[in-house]
């Protein structure tokens, strides 16, 4: 299973920003596939995930109506769309999957793969 993030890099406060996540050997319909962060000195955090049954999303409040999560099963590909944004948000972003569906924002240790990671820059 390979999960591949696209699209970081720097933006102004208020900008925009669009994750991609293409993913490779995961039954992806029948998976959650989930965006966490990760900040320099903190713990890694959801921000969304969408279920795969029937692409319900979940969003951290902290990013509630600013990020939106998307899924397409024919490409095999989430996206991350960002707007709005804050200099808290800057992180090393991870796309993740989950066997099954999770209705809710899960913790890392549930997760079953990993990205590598996409840095995002927030300048003030």
């Amino acid at each position: 299973v390979q999960l591949v993030e696209s699209g970081g890099g720097l933006a102004h406060t208020g900008g925009s920003l669009k994750l991609s996540c293409v993913t490779s050997g995961l039954a992806f319909r029948d998976a959650t596939i989930c965006w966490f962060r990760q900040a320099p000195g903190k713990e890694r955090e959801g921000v969304s995930c969408v279920s795969a049954r029937d692409l319900s999303a979940y969003y951290a409040d902290s990013v509630k109506g600013r990020f939106f999560i998307s899924a397409d099963y024919g490409q095999e590909t989430s996206w991350l769309q960002m707007n709005s944004l804050k200099p808290e948000d800057a992180a090393v972003y991870y796309c993740a999957a989950i066997a099954g569906s999770r209705r809710y924002l899960p913790q890392a240790s549930e997760v079953y793969f990993w990205g590598k990671g996409i840095l995002v820059t927030v300048s003030s």
